[in-house]
């Protein structure tokens, strides 16, 4: 197993943006399969997008295709996830998995790792007024 920690979580308003990442402890971290996943209140966990280690090809949940990009640098022993135009939805506790198997996390059954998480609030915002002048 490898100790992950994430950091960027926090409470937003819809349309927003954050930034997640994910630093491992291990220095081989370039030997994993890693992802991320998200837990919802009262919900189970669930995928929300992993890069291949070999490829480094991404793969993502449809709820966050084209707002959710999943990066790694093994430099830094790091996996990223800029998050953009949130939605009150993806208001979640957010994951970092890592396995030592496989090229890929897309199942929890998959992963021997994981972070403690980092919570993501997304609320309404106050919206704007639109006024029919015609």
């Amino acid at each position: 197993q490898v100790h992950l920690a994430e950091a960027g979580g926090g409470l937003v308003q819809t349309g927003d943006s954050l930034r997640l990442s994910c630093v491992a402890s291990e220095r081989t971290f370039n030997d994993y399969a890693v992802g991320w996943f998200r837990q919802p209140p009262g919900g189970n966990r669930e995928f929300v997008a992993t890069i291949t280690r070999n490829t480094g090809s991404t793969y993502y949940a449809n709820s966050v295709k084209g707002r959710f990009t999943i990066s790694r640098d093994n430099t830094k022993n790091a996996v990223n996830l800029q998050m953009n135009n949130l939605k009150v939805e993806d208001t979640a506790a957010y994951y970092c998995a890592a396995s030592r198997w496989g090229d890929s996390v897309t199942n929890v059954a998959e992963v021997d790792s994981w972070g403690p998480g980092t919570q993501v609030n997304v609320y309404w915002g106050q919206g704007t007024q639109v006024t029919d002048s015609s």
